[in-house]
């Protein structure tokens, strides 16, 4: 599987508490720290829910 970093680049304050819960899953919990996770469909379905609040580089 091929890998990719996922970095939050925006607050989840003030968000629906689904998007908070998503970025919870993604192991995302703080401003600017990144996560190495394999590109799975779901993965991808969670970031895609979320794209507006992280970056997604191809590790």
């Amino acid at each position: 599987m091929k890998k990719i970093k996922i970095t939050q680049i925006k607050s989840a304050i003030d968000r629906p508490e689904r998007q908070k819960l998503t970025l919870k899953a993604l192991g995302l919990n703080k401003l600017h720290l990144t996560k190495e996770v394999e590109a799975t469909p779901q993965i991808l379905g969670m970031i895609r829910k979320v794209t507006h609040l992280v970056k997604v580089e191809e590790a």
